[in-house]
């Protein structure tokens, strides 16, 4: 099943989980930076909406208040993202790797460790023809 779409908040929101654990809404709104703090009530709202996508959790209750978890990891909503991205682009991966080359984000090393990965995928290809 496909991760659903994330705004920015919920991806935030999901930063927090996923990097503090299972977490009551008060904490979460608490882990957002003083100066631009969203309302209790936005980020209450915005956990519930989570919640009926399935992408977090509650796991208890202690005293009146929820503890959520997640419940996708980072690299499922990090995937469903760079999705969107390359459909955006018509499937096109041109504009991107050219677009982390000219900003220095791919370095040698990150083309290195992909060419790694694709001759394993294309090995594991390779033995699963062979079965």
């Amino acid at each position: 099943m496909k991760p659903p779409k994330l705004t920015k908040l919920e991806l935030q929101i999901m930063e927090v989980l996923w990097t503090r654990g299972p977490c009551a809404i008060r904490e979460v709104q608490e882990a957002f930076p003083k100066r631009n703090r969203p309302a209790y009530s936005t980020i209450q709202t915005t956990v519930y909406r989570l919640e009926g996508k399935k992408t977090l959790r509650r796991v208890r209750k202690i005293s009146h208040a929820h503890i959520f978890e997640a419940s996708i990891s980072r690299g499922e909503a990090q995937g469903r993202l760079i999705d969107d991205l390359i459909s955006m682009l018509g499937d096109r991966l041109q504009p991107v790797m050219a677009h982390l080359i000219e900003s220095r984000r791919l370095t040698l090393q990150d083309v290195r460790a992909a060419e790694k990965a694709l001759l394993a995928l294309e090995e594991q290809d390779g033995k699963e023809e062979e079965e």
